[in-house]
């Protein structure tokens, strides 16, 4: 008796919230629509013309990455490629892979649907193999590893699946949560609530390496990863 008591007095409670979220919601709508009906013919002209001019900045912003290779994932062919690409892009993901590591192939197939998705940051890869003095300079040991890169200084890496649930099954979501962690993709998501297909399971955590120049001297990894 005394708990469904409980459950009675917990269910006013919720439908109590509810009725006054959608209250909150309701007079936040009437007072906009307020506002626009209190507009007169000018105001209205002008609000009409920011928009517009908003939405042609966007539209030339847009534009400009992708005549910088954004809007793709696609391989550079060497190092100094890759120092002319980050020097070009604000933001910059760059995947050290190898040919005869699988995983990198799982790499591959998120990245290319996020970078798609994500114009305004440009999406990389290149071999580790052929990249001897860049690998060296960023420590890179583990493969596959995701330097992230922004005003040419690498802010963060993404090191083997240990951030994504150390499971090859990870999801597109999780990658792009991930790369909304160190801010080098315009996350829309609740950075506070990862797309986990199982918390318990994969946790919450993720490695967060200090920022670095490209030239930085310090990097901790595990051992090569296959």
């Amino acid at each position: 008796m005394a708990a469904d008591t409980s459950v009675e007095i917990l269910q006013k409670v919720l439908e109590n919230e509810m009725l006054q979220t959608t209250k909150i919601v309701e007079e936040h709508l009437d007072a906009e629509i307020q506002k626009l009906d209190q507009m007169d013919e000018d105001e209205l002209e002008r609000l009409k013309q920011r928009r517009l001019e908003a939405l042609k900045k966007a539209q030339q912003q847009k534009q400009e990455w992708l005549s910088k290779g954004h809007g793709e994932y696609r391989e550079i062919p060497s190092e100094r490629d890759f120092f002319q690409e980050v020097k070009e892009s604000k933001n910059v993901v760059c995947h050290f892979y190898r040919d005869t590591t699988f995983r990198c192939q799982i790499m591959d197939k998120h990245l290319t649907v996020l970078a798609k998705k994500h114009v305004e940051t440009k999406f990389l890869k290149l071999n580790a193999e052929k990249s001897p003095f860049l690998c060296e300079r960023l420590r890179i040991k583990v493969i596959p590893t995701l330097a992230l890169v922004k005003d040419g200084k690498t802010q963060d890496y993404v090191v083997g699946f240990t951030d994504l649930g150390n499971t090859d099954d990870f999801t597109t979501e999780t990658l792009e949560w991930r790369l909304g962690c160190a801010d080098i993709i315009n996350y829309s998501g609740n950075l506070m609530d990862p797309p986990f297909q199982s918390q318990k399971k994969y946790g919450t955590s993720f490695t967060k390496l200090e920022k670095k120049t490209i030239r930085g001297k310090k990097y901790d990894s595990d051992s090569d990863d296959d």
